[in-house]
């Protein structure tokens, strides 16, 4: 564990190294770190979007997307509270912090489990959004890192509790996810919108531009 500890801080302190030596990037990265929350919701739409006309699972996926996103935040909470570390600033006074200052908990990072809970389900739904959610999952993981407010391993741990989370999530609950889809989408408020495409070769263009995942 202290080899790894060891390992974690010096990660952390190359990074601040470089967050020294990159003033230019300061503005994007920090707004990025604090705000891409927007971007990976902005996604979760458009995966609704795309597969409102597709099968009753794909519809599910998309669905299960934010709620799965959502879970994981929020079983996060107790871990966090649990392990209590402190943040990277609280241990090294001399770093250079970009974040905001905070006493909540560091590990896992909320930012990450967030990030990978999306990403995850996200590729449930649609190969291509879920390729951009996943490199702008590993972006965020970096910035968190970079403007000081967490430790490599905070948002390596994050990412795998969220992709965790929204995977296995997945796996238990699809069948009964995608029987709501269904029930739903047949509901007069909804069927317009939702009514699934079901003329031979219907929706292949949008399900080809897309990239979405086939039941």
């Amino acid at each position: 564990m202290g080899g790894l500890r060891s390992f974690d801080d010096r990660l952390l302190l190359d990074a601040n190294d470089l967050a020294r030596h990159t003033g230019w990037l300061h503005p994007a990265v920090v707004a990025y770190a604090a705000y891409g929350v927007v971007l990976f919701g902005l996604l979760m739409v458009a995966a609704v979007v795309a597969a409102r006309r597709a099968s009753a699972r794909t519809l599910a996926a998309a669905a299960w997307a934010p709620l799965a996103t959502l879970l994981a935040v929020g079983l996060n909470q107790p871990v966090g509270s649990e392990v209590a570390e402190g943040r990277p600033y609280a241990r090294f006074p001399h770093l250079l912090v970009l974040a905001t200052r905070t006493s909540d908990f560091s590990f896992p990072s909320d930012h990450a489990v967030m990030a990978g809970a999306a990403a995850t389900g996200l590729l449930l739904v649609s190969r291509r959004l879920g390729v951009i959610a996943a490199v702008a999952a590993l972006v965020m993981a970096a910035a968190r890192v970079y403007i000081a407010a967490h430790y490599p391993w905070d948002v390596v741990a994050g990412l795998a509790l969220g992709a965790a989370v929204a995977g296995l999530g997945w796996l238990a609950l699809r069948v009964p996810l995608t029987a709501v889809a269904a029930w739903l989408r047949a509901q007069p408020g909804l069927r317009t919108f939702f009514a699934e495409d079901r003329e031979p070769g219907g929706g292949a263009g949008i399900g080809t531009s897309w990239g979405l995942v086939r039941p």
